[in-house]
């Protein structure tokens, strides 16, 4: 399950459907991906207008770097039309490491 989160100054209206856009670009690339979970993180406390979205995928053979390169440049080109004005903006594409543990609880 990706993972998206967004953390962003309290004064930039984020719209939401950016998470269903980018669970749809990741799915593009990779039909197999599965749903994402998303968060998002309105600081109330901030130093100029920002707004930084991680995406963590699990490394998997067939997201080399030409995969990864495809959808950075997908979610870069496509994230800034969901952001309500100017601002500082940072992307960042990540794998998982060896200690990442992901299950489902069940209870």
């Amino acid at each position: 399950m990706p993972h998206v989160d967004i953390r962003h100054s309290a004064d930039l209206a984020v719209d939401p459907r950016l998470f269903d856009w980018i669970e749809a670009e990741i799915l593009r690339h990779d039909p197999g991906a599965g749903d994402s979970k998303g968060r998002a993180y309105p600081a109330a406390v901030f130093h100029h207008t920002h707004c930084h979205v991680a995406v963590s995928l699990l490394p998997k053979p067939h997201r080399n770097e030409a995969f990864t390169q495809a959808l950075l440049a997908a979610l870069d080109g496509g994230i800034p039309r969901f952001l309500g004005g100017p601002c500082a903006f940072s992307l960042d594409l990540t794998y998982s490491g060896a200690a990442y543990i992901t299950r489902h609880h069940t209870g």
